[in-house]
């Protein structure tokens, strides 16, 4: 899903079922939503996540992100067919080496492969990257998610830095005392488009950065508002779909 900027109706008779309790505005100035987003941030690591070595595993795969001054670089090694393969991300492009030996990859997949690494860093170091230049944020109001109050956050994306897939929408749900991001909906347009509804289970800090795990979930019907996931959610009319787990994190200096 989402490029590192991380990484698409429901029926009115669910209304009633929901404790969500959004305002009546739909947005506000972009200011709250920013500072939201700044609390969270801090919350979750801060200034860490600016400068960082981070090492873990993820579906038998490994993977590492490093930061520093604006540079990043981020590996995926694992082992098939094909031999042992590393592919390179970093501010110069996608690289692809097969038993340490470079490779020739088309264009579309090249971008496949792009989007499939960034996707899941973006994930894992959440919620940075959210005050990158093309990420534009609402404030949407208070919700109530398992008897803990929250902000709803809108994230999209700027055609114009946002990459290939800035269609993409998110709603992150920011704890009114923690700013914790607990929970989070997105809605994404590659291969056929879909939404998923995350809640964090089972976090752990390493080094000065909180990692979370997620149950990944999606809606029963796919006419679905994005923006009553959460209300589905809490009634109970989400079907869980997949762990996000990853393990064996390591924060090096």
């Amino acid at each position: 899903m989402r490029y590192l900027y991380i990484c698409s109706f429901i029926t009115l008779w669910l209304l009633g079922c929901s404790s969500d309790k959004t305002t009546s505005q739909q947005s506000a100035p972009d200011s709250k939503a920013q500072e939201l987003v700044d609390k969270a941030i801090l919350a979750h690591g801060g200034k860490k996540f600016e400068n960082l070595n981070v090492v873990f595993d993820f579906r038998n795969r490994h993977y590492t992100a490093t930061r520093k001054e604006g540079l990043y670089t981020y590996t995926r090694a694992f082992t098939d067919s094909t031999g042992q393969v590393q592919d390179f991300l970093s501010n110069e492009g996608f690289r692809r080496e097969i038993n340490g030996q470079p490779v020739y990859l088309p264009a579309e997949r090249k971008q496949a492969f792009t989007n499939s690494v960034n996707s899941v860093i973006y994930f894992a170091l959440l919620p940075f990257g959210l005050n990158d230049p093309a990420v534009q944020k609402t404030y949407l109001g208070e919700v109530t998610l398992r008897d803990q109050p929250y902000h709803k956050i809108k994230i999209t994306f700027a055609p114009e830095g946002g990459g290939v897939d800035h269609e993409d929408e998110f709603i992150y749900y920011i704890h009114q005392k923690t700013f914790l991001v607990d929970y989070f909906a997105y809605s994404y347009q590659t291969e056929g488009g879909g939404m998923r509804f995350r809640q964090a289970y089972n976090p752990s800090t390493v080094g000065g950065i909180r990692f979370q795990q997620y149950i990944n979930f999606e809606p029963l019907q796919k006419e679905v508002p994005l923006t009553d996931l959460d209300k589905l959610f809490e009634a109970g009319k989400l079907k869980e779909l997949s762990r996000i787990e990853l393990e064996n994190i390591q924060v090096k200096n």
